[in-house]
C-alpha cells in the first residue's frame, strides 16, 4: 500500500509548512501513541538534533503521545544511532527522532524506530497513517502518559560507543581533528574519542539552532580538509547533523568516502575471518567499490539508494556489512542502523591492527570517475517522463558504450532529480552529467 506521510525516511518538510507544522506533529504524535499503547510497556524515546525548530516539533509530538496514554522519555539533542541504540537498551515500544539529517537548518523530520532499534515495520507504519484519519480523541485524566527526561542518556551512549574498538586498543598517539557538524554528536563524538586515547581538536561542536550543516561537516569537508592539513593531524573524521553519516580525511587531506569506509571495514573483517558472505552497496555506490572487493574475492551486491533498502538488502542475503557512498555505514555485527561514530572507530581499529595509515589502508581501492549533478525541479513536473530527457539518456549510454553508468533517480527527502554518471575519463564523465542535467532542467 501506498502510504501518504512517510517516505523512505520518516516525514520531512521544511518547517511550518505541511507537514512539519506542529499540529501534524501533535496528531502523528497521537496517532502513533495509539497504535503503541495497544502494547508492551506504552513508552516512547523522543531524541533530536541541533535544529531551533527541534523544540516546537518535541513539545508537540510529546504532548500528542501523552494524550494518548503513552509515556514519554526526552533524551535531548542525541545522533539518530543513539535513538535506535536507547529505544532497545530502555525496553521502549519505539524511539522517534527529530532530524532533517544532512538537511539545512530550516527543514526538519520525524522518523521513528521500532522497539529493536530498526525502522518501523510496514504494517505499523500503515496503522499509524490509518489512525491519522481518526479525530484525535483525548485519553481520561487517569489514562494520559507522563513525560521525563532522561539525564545520563548521552553517558550511556558514548559507553556503548567505546565497546566497539578491542580493548587491547588504544588511540593513544593518534591526533585526530573531528567536525561534529555543529550537530547532534556536538557532546558525543569528541568525548568518545578522547576516552579512547586520541588527541582530540573538534570543530563545529557549537551549535545555536541555524548553523547545522552550514559549510561543515560530512556534506561540506573542505574545513576538516584544511585544518587537518595545518594541524598535522593523522586523520579527521566528519559527521553530519544527525550523526549517522560519516566522511574521513586522511593526512594528506584527501576525502575517504562511504564507498571506500566499507571497503576498509569488509577487508578487515575478513582478514579476521569475521565477514559473513559479502558487501551491499546502492545503485549509487562506485564501480571501484565492486572491483576491488572482486580482487579479494567478496561478493557485492546493489540495493536501491537508501539505508533502509541496504538493511534490507543485508537481512534478505543474511550478510552484516553495506553502506552508500554518503557516509551510511552498516556493519550489523555492531549496530542496526547507520553509526557514524561507530563506522569511524571500525576504521580506526583497522588502522591500529594493520599499522597502516588511512591512505594507505584505502589504496587497495581505486575509485572511477564519477559526477553526481542535483537539478531542482518543480512539484507537478515529471522530468524524467520527457521524451528529449530520455533519449539524452540512451545517447549518453551508448557512447559509454559499457565503460561507465548513467543512474538518474528522484531524490526521497528534497525536490531533486539526481543525475550521476560514471566513466573511465574524468572529463567525459563530466560533460555528459552536464548534458543530461541540462536537459533535465528544460524539462522542469
Amino acid at each position: 500500500m501506498s502510504r501518504k506521510y512517510f517516505g523512505t525516511d520518516g516525514v520531512r518538510g521544511k518547517v511550518g509548512e505541511f507537514p512539519i507544522t506542529p499540529e501534524f506533529a501533535m496528531k502523528l504524535g497521537w496517532a502513533a501513541g495509539r497504535v503503541l499503547s495497544q502494547r508492551g510497556t506504552k513508552k516512547v524515546l523522543i531524541g533530536k538534533d541541533t535544529r531551533i525548530s527541534g523544540y516546537l516539533l518535541e513539545t508537540a509530538l510529546e504532548a500528542g503521545l501523552v494524550a494518548a496514554g503513552v509515556d514519554v522519555r526526552l533524551l535531548g539533542p542525541m545522533p539518530t544511532p543513539a535513538v535506535s541504540y536507547l529505544t532497545r537498551t530502555f525496553r521502549a515500544e519505539a524511539g522517534i527522532v527529530i532530524s532533517a539529517s544532512h538537511n539545512p537548518y530550516y527543514d526538519n523530520g520525524i522518523k521513528f524506530f521500532s522497539a529493536d532499534g530498526t525502522k518501523l515495520p510496514d504494517d505499523v507504519e500503515l496503522a499509524i497513517e490509518a489512525a491519522m484519519e481518526q479525530p484525535m480523541v483525548c485519553e481520561s485524566s487517569e489514562r494520559l502518559g507522563k513525560a521525563m527526561r532522561i539525564d545520563d542518556a548521552a553517558g550511556r551512549y558514548i559507553e556503548f560507543c567505546k565497546s566497539h574498538m578491542p580493548n587491547h586498543l588504544s588511540l593513544s598517539g593518534l591526533k585526530v581533528v573531528l567536525d561534529c557538524a555543529h550537530g547532534a554528536t556536538y557532546h558525543i563524538a569528541p568525548n568518545v574519542f578522547r576516552e579512547l586515547g586520541a588527541e582530540v581538536q573538534a570543530i563545529g561542536i557549537s551549535p545555536n539552532g541555524l548553523n547545522i550543516n552550514d559549510h561543515c561537516g560530512a556534506t561540506h569537508t573542505e574545513l576538516l580538509q584544511q585544518t587537518v592539513v595545518e594541524t598535522g593531524a593523522d586523520l579527521g573524521i566528519a559527521y553530519d547533523g544527525d550523526g549517522d553519516r560519516v566522511m574521513m580525511v586522511d593526512h594528506t587531506g584527501r576525502v575517504i568516502d562511504g564507498d571506500e569506509i566499507v571497503y576498509i571495514i569488509a577487508r578487515n573483517a575478513q582478514k579476521l575471518n569475521k565477514l559473513q558472505g559479502g558487501v551491499v552497496g546502492t545503485l549509487m555506490s562506485n564501480m571501484g567499490l565492486e572491483l576491488a572487493l572482486a580482487e579479494l574475492g567478496i561478493p557485492f551486491a546493489r540495493s536501491n539508494v537508501g539505508d533502509r533498502y541496504v538493511v534490507e538488502m543485508l537481512a534478505q542475503k543474511n550478510w552484516r556489512i553495506g553502506g552508500e557512498n554518503s557516509g551510511h555505514v552498516l556493519n550489523l555485527d555492531h549496530a542496526g542502523t547507520g553509526d557514524g561514530i561507530i563506522a569511524s572507530i571500525q576504521v580506526l581499529t583497522a588502522m591500529l591492527e594493520a599499522k597502516l595509515s588511512l591512505a594507505e589502508l584505502a589504496q587497495g581501492m581505486t575509485k572511477l570517475p564519477q559526477v553526481l549533478v542535483n537539478v531542482k525541479f518543480e512539484k507537478g513536473t515529471a522530468p524524467l517522463e520527457n521524451l528529449h530527457v530520455k533519449k539524452v539518456i540512451q545517447q549518453v549510454e551508448q557512447e559509454l558504450n559499457g565503460q561507465g553508468r548513467v543512474l538518474i533517480r528522484k531524490s526521497g527527502t528534497e525536490p531533486l532529480i539526481r543525475v550521476m554518471v560514471e566513466g573511465r575519463i574524468q572529463d567525459e564523465v563530466q560533460q555528459y552529467a552536464q548534458k543530461i542535467a541540462d536537459a533535465v532542467r528544460v524539462a522542469s
